[in-house]
């Protein structure tokens, strides 16, 4: 086990500097290295022994920023479409953007909790269909309909689902 605190102690600042570069901020540089050592020591078992240990860390941190990155675009994406605003003190959100907020939130809140947990675990925490499979404990095929059936009933609980008219075929 020392040789291994050895190992770690050696890559950190080399995964601060990458953390660095990445973020462009030493302090969320700092949290992004502690997230990713934290994630790298509980999936320690997963680790290929052949593998090699700096390149093993060095994904684990950038599939963490990218994570991350991915999770505040939605976060904000989720803000915009509730709030109706653009971030600008001037706009006003148009009262049909506001009623859809209103109806996709009261369908949202009559999902059930599995398909409520789907959408949030997906759609706003960004977790993978795989990451999700894993917390299941069910193929990843299986979150994949599952999350497929929880799309289309927010769709139709929040009348946001488009239908095409029917056309007839006329000889």
């Amino acid at each position: 086990m020392n040789d291994i605190d050895d190992q770690l102690r050696e890559l950190l600042p080399r995964m601060r500097r990458f953390a660095i570069w990445l973020t462009r901020d030493p302090s969320t540089a700092d949290d992004l290295v502690q997230n990713s050592l934290e994630k790298a020591l509980s999936r320690w078992g997963d680790k290929r022994p052949e593998g090699d240990l700096r390149a093993w860390l060095f994904s684990i941190l950038y599939r963490q920023f990218v994570d991350a990155h991915r999770r505040s675009r939605r976060y904000s994406r989720m803000l915009e479409l509730f709030t109706g605003g653009r971030g600008d003190d001037e706009y006003e959100p148009s009262v049909e953007r506001t009623v859809v907020a209103q109806s996709t939130l009261e369908a949202f809140g009559q999902l059930n909790t599995e398909q409520r947990a789907l959408l949030l675990w997906v759609s706003v925490e960004g977790l993978s269909y795989k990451e999700v499979a894993e917390i299941l404990d069910v193929p990843v095929g299986t979150v994949m309909s599952r999350l497929s059936r929880a799309r289309q009933a927010l769709r139709q609980m929040s009348d946001g689902e488009i239908t095409l008219p029917s056309l007839r075929i006329l000889k």
